[in-house]
């Protein structure tokens, strides 16, 4: 697969120009299904996490990045998919299923899922109200949700749209394992959807501990249209 053959290089040069560190490699179980729960602030944070850690990551990746249209993007498409990012239709609703789906089926498989329970780019720096979706496979699957917090990859990308400057430094971290059904368990009796969002803020807490970021319960998307409408008046 491309992944595994692009990551030895792609790792080494990450490295010599950037020097990334990453903390809490010890918190990645050497086998079996794993949700990687992570901040989202720049394009970086997508190859950054994944060229640091020993095991396969698998993204979710707009749909919209897969469609064809000219011969540039049907080769992005296949590129992208050689790298383990896998096209869902992130609109919402019944696409919100797909999502969903493609999940079940890596974590089914015993491999690791990268997710940004933000659902975007964080589009001021801060963290906002999480998506349940990370929740929900945890519960389903029974896999362990590794909080990660992405540091200096916003300040490093600035307006550039895929390099990032040398400075600061980028760096990762992986927090301790969250047991999705214990503390399921450990809730009063409430509805399913109860569930999902205390699970999903527990998450997000434990992300905003890692990352330093400011929490905010307003979702990132709903900030981004508000912002756009402010530019535009």
């Amino acid at each position: 697969m491309l992944y595994d053959v692009a990551k030895p290089p792609v790792r080494l040069l990450l490295r010599t120009i950037w020097n990334p560190r990453l903390r809490g490699a010890e918190n990645l179980p050497e086998q079996g299904p794993v949700i990687l729960a992570s901040n989202h602030l720049a394009v970086a944070d997508t190859y950054f996490l994944p060229a640091q850690l020993p095991r396969r990551v698998h993204f979710l990746g707009k749909s919209d990045l897969f469609r064809s249209g000219s011969p540039l993007n049907t080769v992005l498409a296949r590129i992208m998919r050689g790298l383990a990012v896998m096209p869902v239709d992130r609109s919402g609703g019944s696409a919100s299923q797909s999502a969903i789906d493609a999940g079940m089926e890596v974590l089914e498989g015993g491999h690791v899922l990268g997710i940004y329970p933000e659902g975007t780019r964080s589009p001021d720096g801060r963290l906002h109200r999480g998506r349940t979706g990370v929740a929900r496979l945890a519960l389903a699957t029974g896999a362990p949700i590794i909080p990660v917090a992405m540091l200096g990859t916003r300040e490093a990308q600035g307006s550039r749209t895929l390099i990032p400057h040398r400075r600061p430094r980028i760096q990762a971290v992986l927090g301790a394992p969250i047991d999705a059904a214990a503390i399921a368990a450990a809730l009063p009796d409430g509805s399913e959807a109860t569930v999902f969002r205390h699970l999903t803020d527990h998450v997000m807490d434990r992300i905003a501990e890692l990352s330093g970021q400011e929490r905010v319960d307003e979702y990132a998307s709903v900030v981004k249209a508000r912002l756009r409408g402010e530019r535009t008046r």
